[in-house]
């Protein structure tokens, strides 16, 4: 069972502060919450237990003791407070309250008088009489003394003058209920002494039907003339009792208790010499048993007084009620060893058998276990989804690392596809910019290092690439070697495809003089070839799947590339055509012969006239929407600032697999919308692109052997 108990210094901080707030007294306080108390235990299931407890008010009071003896079966640390009732004339009670809490006995008056209201349907009043501390076998106790009065009907009739009538009425109904009580007692004396012309229960029949009586409002029990059972009957009978006089002597035992306390089998000891009083927790004296006569009594036996060989296993506990036998002069005391668990009863060396058949201390082990069975149940269970829990996090995460490797290696709705089984289909894109980069003088660099220089510097660069492509959201095709290939308007069509990828080239120009050439230690040099036009995409490969692009555009591109200078962004005539009008700074090349293309007039990309080199490299902190690396080969832990172009709506991060297929047509391609290249025609911009003619010797001499 799940609960927390909470110590009384913070209750006594939270009345406190409580009073502060509202005003009120401490008193009013506990008593509020004795009410709300009382209504919650209602709420929470106790309602029918609590209304079994007693016929009456004073029956309930006399059976709280029992009730927290049973509650403390599931709630081990509950320290209840013990009551002792007084009866008294007029409708008056002295209710004795025992507490080692101190400075909460102002919640009891709360509690009943609401039960007396809610149960019984009377209005009582109580105030404290007394109040002291009593000291006792533990320590000081609080002892409170409360006066419960019962509001009589004048009273209750002064306080709700509404309800006259209604009082009138109540009051008339309870005189002719007097007197037909009356006349049923009566009339049951006057039967009852001819026993010869009615039997016993005739008597009781009559009594009962005359004017519809109650039978528990007339009942007067017949006892014996004398004991009809043998006393070795009866200790067997009951085979857990004592009987001891007002000295504490013993003076009978039953066959059981005799079992498992032998000293018990002498008559003169004394029981106080062989057993504590564990609750109530008071001396052990025939005074205080008297005075808590109607709450139930828990005996320990003494270790000390115990066989050498049971001295190591747990101590014999009971738990009964205390009876006083006026004409003996005794108490006799019925028990039955208190047991909460099959466990407990092994531990003791008892069996089931050592309780008599009628005892319920036999049904409450048994019941008991089971609970405790569904309790730990319960406890494993909880335990259970709290591993479940911690792994399903630690799942999370895992997938986490595999989605983002997979998002690496092909786009989020390819991935998504192929996770759930399903083959993808080739799509054609009617228009992209694809970009091939290389190292100048890759060969050389490596013929003159160590392989592991040549992989420190090329993960170097291609992490700072990979950091640009989550600044200008291109997809990153490929890497071969020193070749880096990117592609723009795939595998998402987007407008803007063709100034993403310039930006990003620019980038790349920068980056690279961050990367240091191992033999010379001076930065490399890359080339780079950038082209447009329409390309075939699809997923080839089961064992190692990769999505790639077909088309002459692809061969384009990488002849942009080839053909290219030294730290140099590369244009062909149709990269140049999407880029133009776009604020970038270009200058015309002229016409080259390239391998397979014939004569092609190309053009140099210088810069971006509106955009500075901190916004390229993804470092301004003004325009930019702040992400966190895209899953797309990232290595870089760094937070990077995605650089806004006026499509960027249309590449929305971590997008679901079921927006990226609804671009797919039926028969599986794409359909980019509208073309780039006529798009950027129409659109003007105020920084017009800067078109200058290459000098003749603005290349060196050297550099046209690389041609």
């Amino acid at each position: 069972m799940m609960y927390e108990v909470y110590d009384d210094i913070i209750t006594i901080k939270l009345i406190e502060e409580a009073c502060k707030v509202l005003g009120v007294s401490m008193e009013v306080i506990l008593k509020l919450f004795g009410e709300y108390f009382f209504k919650f235990c209602k709420k929470s299931g106790y309602d029918r237990m609590l209304r079994t407890l007693g016929g009456n008010l004073t029956e309930f009071i006399e059976n709280l003791d029992a009730l927290h003896s049973y509650l403390a079966l599931s709630y081990q640390e509950m320290n209840a407070p013990s009551f002792r009732l007084e009866r008294g004339a007029d409708r008056k009670m002295l209710l004795h309250y025992y507490s080692d809490r101190r400075g909460l006995c102002h919640i009891v008056p709360g509690i009943i008088e609401a039960v007396a209201k809610d149960f019984f349907n009377i209005d009582v009043t109580m105030d404290i009489l007394d109040m002291n501390k009593e000291a006792e076998r533990i320590g000081k106790k609080e002892h409170v003394v409360f006066l419960i009065v019962q509001k009589s009907h004048r009273q209750m009739r002064l306080a709700n003058p509404n309800r006259l009538q209604d009082g009138q009425d109540m009051w008339r109904d309870h005189e002719a209920f007097g007197a037909a009580f009356l006349r049923m007692k009566e009339k049951y004396l006057s039967v009852s002494v001819c026993p010869v012309k009615k039997s016993h229960w005739e008597v009781v029949r009559s009594a009962v039907m005359f004017r519809k009586g109650h039978l528990l409002n007339i009942f007067v029990p017949v006892y014996p003339e004398k004991l009809w059972i043998e006393e070795k009957t009866f200790c067997n009978a009951f085979p857990f009792h004592i009987v001891f006089d007002e000295s504490l002597r013993v003076k009978q035992a039953g066959v059981n208790i005799q079992k498992y306390v032998p000293g018990l089998q002498n008559q003169k000891i004394r029981l106080d010499a062989y057993f504590s009083i564990i609750h109530p927790q008071v001396t052990f004296n025939i005074f205080n048993i008297c005075k808590f006569i109607n709450s139930q009594f828990v005996l320990k036996a003494r270790r000390e007084m115990m066989p050498e060989a049971w001295k190591h296993q747990p101590m014999l506990k009971l738990r009964g009620q205390m009876i006083w036998m006026e004409s003996m002069r005794c108490m006799i005391y019925l028990c039955s060893p208190k047991l909460r668990s099959l466990q407990e009863l092994e531990e003791c060396q008892m069996h089931l058998s050592d309780l008599a058949p009628h005892d319920t201390t036999r049904d409450l082990i048994l019941l008991n276990q089971q609970r405790l069975a569904e309790m730990e149940l319960s406890t494993q269970l909880e335990r259970k989804k709290e591993e479940l829990r911690v792994l399903s996090r630690h799942l999370a995460i895992e997938k986490k690392k595999t989605e983002t490797l997979l998002y690496a290696m092909l786009p989020k709705h390819v991935a998504n596809q192929l996770k759930e089984g399903k083959k993808v289909a080739a799509g054609e894109f009617k228009t992209c910019t694809i970009l091939f980069s290389d190292v100048v003088t890759f060969t050389n660099i490596c013929a003159a290092c160590e392989p592991i220089q040549i992989v420190n510097m090329l993960n170097s660069m291609y992490s700072k690439f990979d950091r640009l492509t989550s600044v200008h959201e291109v997809y990153k095709v490929e890497t071969i070697g020193d070749a880096y290939m990117v592609v723009g308007g795939v595998p998402v069509p987007i407008g803007s495809h063709a100034q993403r990828v310039a930006n990003f080239a620019l980038g790349m120009r920068i980056s690279a003089k961050e990367v240091m050439n191992p033999v010379t230690g001076k930065p490399i040099q890359i080339r780079v070839g950038i082209h447009t036009g329409p390309v075939l995409a699809g997923v080839v490969g089961d064992k190692m799947p990769r999505y790639c692009l077909f088309g002459d555009t692809v061969n384009t591109a990488s002849r942009m590339e080839s053909h290219g200078l030294p730290d140099t962004v590369h244009l062909s005539p149709t990269a140049y055509r999407a880029l133009k009008n776009q604020g970038f700074e270009i200058i015309e090349r002229g016409e080259i012969e390239v391998k397979g293309k014939g004569t092609m007039t190309t053009y140099f990309l210088i810069q971006n006239l509106n955009v500075s080199e901190d916004e390229l490299m993804g470092r301004s902190q003004t325009l930019f929407d702040h992400r966190g690396a895209s899953a797309q080969g990232s290595q870089d832990s760094q937070t990077v600032a995605v650089m806004r172009y006026s499509d960027s709506w249309q590449l929305l991060p971590k997008s679901d697999a079921a927006e990226a297929s609804d671009k797919w047509t039926p028969e599986g391609s794409l359909v980019a919308g509208e073309d780039t290249v006529k798009a950027a025609e129409e659109q003007q911009s105020s920084d017009q692109t800067t078109i200058q003619p290459l000098p003749n010797d603005a290349v060196p001499s050297g550099f046209c052997a690389l041609l």
